[in-house]
């Protein structure tokens, strides 16, 4: 039987509209490395920062995927940006898994931050726009 966690998020799941769903994985992901921050700092424990990395690395693969579909409505500049932007990750998490420092990994927490905030905020225009019309 599921656990009364585990059936919030499968209606979590099934409720977030796309734009909420990436915010919540990118502030998920925004969390795991934070902690394996604090975890390398004060434990010099890198096995939370692989973890940590490895996840948000998928997340960012999804994302640079859906940028190569025909079907993407994003206007080509976007594209663009957001796939300089997935660059910039990618080198970022294969030095931090070759020299784990934990200063480094703030400026991807500050990253996955600052787009869910900013897809948070794209969603509530939108939202408000369809219920109330």
């Amino acid at each position: 039987m599921p656990s009364p966690l585990d059936l919030y998020r499968q209606v979590e799941k099934e409720t977030l509209t796309g734009r909420d769903l990436e915010a919540s994985v990118l502030l998920k992901a925004a969390q795991k490395l934070f902690e394996a921050r604090h975890r390398l700092a004060s434990e010099k424990d890198v096995s939370a920062l692989d973890e940590a990395l490895r996840y948000n690395q998928r997340i960012w693969t999804l994302f640079q995927s859906e940028l190569g579909e025909p079907t993407n409505p994003l206007p080509q500049p976007i594209k663009e940006n957001l796939l300089a932007l997935i660059g910039f990750i990618d080198r970022r998490t294969f030095a931090l898994m070759s020299d784990p420092s934990p200063a480094r990994i703030d400026v991807l927490i500050e990253i996955n931050r600052n787009i869910a905030s900013g897809l948070q905020a794209r969603s509530g225009p939108v939202l408000a726009q369809e219920t109330s019309g």
